[in-house]
């Protein structure tokens, strides 16, 4: 089993849709990642140097995000993965990218995409 860091409720705007009124403002999104890496050091040396930056990616997603114009929140969940995927010491990554508000009567929609 693969030791894993999570962000979680990653609560950003970006302009993401098809239909033109979801292209003129930007529209909310949350992003919850889960990084899987080798803990294993870490967890013995407490140094920042033996595990995963993982707010140096929070960063990297927050400015591609915010930057970002897609029609599809798929894409933009494969984005944040590959991103997440250029961090190293992540051998794996699952994006979840939530669009609340955008089904009448629905809390949420989401797309999980998993990369290894």
């Amino acid at each position: 089993m693969a030791d894993e860091i999570r962000i979680k409720g990653l609560a950003l705007r970006c302009i993401v849709g098809v239909y033109p009124e979801e292209r003129r403002e930007k529209q909310d999104v949350v992003i919850n990642v889960a990084l899987s890496a080798d803990l294993d050091a870490a967890s013995r040396s407490d140094m920042l140097s033996d595990t995963v930056d993982y707010k140096a990616i929070k960063k990297r997603i927050v400015a591609m995000v915010e930057d970002s114009s897609f029609q599809l929140i798929e894409k933009l969940a494969g984005r944040v993965a590959e991103i997440c995927l250029e961090a190293p010491g992540v051998k794996a990554v699952e994006v979840e990218v939530e669009k609340p508000g955008a089904l009448r009567f629905a809390r949420t929609v989401s797309v999980v995409v998993r990369r290894p």
